[in-house]
């Protein structure tokens, strides 16, 4: 797509970015307009399965990225009703034909650092740091956007408000839609090497399903750091994604339904506690208007519980890229994007749900849990995800 005018994307995270990646590399001259006048280490570990980790590989970042990833050998799926393992799933070599992309866990400031040392090698890409987005008005071949960093108004094909999930461009194009708060809690943090034994540091994604709560753990920064959430029931004291956390609560919480001593033992080696308030958007998400549409968070916010948040923004870049270089006008093509997107992304959603309602059962519903985990076998367990690992752009 050859034009005068470019595609208007609000927000740096890492839909943003990566969308104008894919919209540059269709040809498209794109503005990020980002209201934090620097992008700052932040948040703490991800997971990339293979349907994000493909479109990333696909944008050329794989190298920038290498020194940084970690990728596990497999998910080790524990029960704290059982006081271990209830069964592994490998990740590597599974023989299966689905070997082009890999699974990977990154710190999330690594990811944004890679994407944005891209994005500033590549002369389509303007992004303007400090230049919050304030409005936009549609006009009869386009979107005017407004900043306010006093700058004048930029004339745009389009508008992607990939701004997260307080978006200001979804509130003026659904204002309407709000996201909820969900009644649960993230709490995050991570732990140097060296600060737990090996026995608690594998090189695998651990998953510890117990009573209202989960604990995932995994290595990430080239195994230098152990990333650490616990999930569970909470109260909406800061909407915030990154508010500090009284490690009393957590421990109070794990002490009481008598988690094992390897679990408790992560949590008290954790020196500095995140809590997010967990906010979700309706199933399906909301997506576009005209020559505006939402991506990632924005448009579809959703439980961490299958780790596909970062995945399902990243498969968003790709499909609306693919859609914009398509031959047509833009509230077409856009209108197509949503259509692409909107059964999936439902989809996630609801896995993403019940996912976490099973891995909160207590009593005998856990027990049938753990038996039934066992009974399926790795085989049949991991092809309950291959329709989320395989998907392509």
């Amino acid at each position: 797509m050859t034009t005068s005018h470019p595609i208007v994307i609000a927000g740096a995270g890492i839909g943003g970015l990566t969308a104008a990646l894919a919209l540059a590399a269709r040809g498209c001259r794109v503005v990020v307009v980002e209201k934090a006048a620097r992008l700052e280490e932040a948040g703490a570990g991800l997971q990339l399965s293979p349907n994000a980790s493909r479109v990333l590989t696909d944008l050329g970042l794989r190298p920038r990225l290498a020194p940084t990833i970690t990728a596990p050998d497999a998910v080790s799926i524990m029960s704290v009703r059982r006081g271990g393992e209830v069964i592994r799933l490998p990740l590597r070599d599974r023989g299966d034909g689905r070997t082009d992309a890999p699974y990977w866990l990154l710190h999330r400031a690594d990811l944004q650092a890679a994407l944005l040392a891209q994005v500033k090698a590549i002369p389509a890409i303007e992004l303007r740091l400090g230049c919050p987005f304030t409005d936009f008005a549609i006009t009869g071949d386009g979107v005017v956007v407004r900043s306010g960093d006093g700058a004048a108004p930029l004339s745009a094909l389009a508008l992607i408000g990939a701004d997260g999930v307080r978006s200001a461009v979804r509130q003026q194009l659904f204002p309407d839609v709000q996201p909820g708060f969900s009644g649960l809690v993230a709490w995050r943090g991570t732990i140097a090497a060296g600060r737990l034994p090996a026995e608690l540091t594998p090189p695998r994604v651990q998953l510890w399903m117990g009573p209202k709560a989960h604990l995932v753990a995994y290595p990430m920064a080239s195994g230098q750091q152990t990333n650490i959430v616990a999930l569970m029931p909470g109260t909406l004291d800061s909407p915030s994604w990154s508010a500090p956390g009284d490690i009393a609560e957590i421990r109070h919480h794990f002490a009481a339904a008598r988690w094992p001593d390897a679990a408790r033992h992560m949590i008290e080696a954790v020196g500095d506690w995140r809590r997010w308030a967990l906010f979700t958007m309706p199933d399906g998400g909301v997506w576009n208007r005209g020559p505006v549409a939402l991506l990632g968070d924005a448009a579809h916010a959703m439980l961490p519980f299958v780790a596909q948040g970062a995945g399902m923004a990243i498969e968003d870049a790709a499909v609306l890229a693919r859609c914009l270089g398509d031959p047509g006008g833009v509230p077409a093509a856009l209108a197509r994007y949503a259509a692409a997107r909107r059964a999936r992304v439902g989809r996630v959603q609801r896995t993403a749900r019940q996912s976490g309602q099973i891995y909160h059962l207590r009593g005998a519903m856990a027990v049938a849990r753990d038996l039934t985990m066992q009974a399926l076998g790795t085989a049949r367990l991991q092809a309950r995800q291959n329709w989320i690992y395989d998907w392509r752009p």
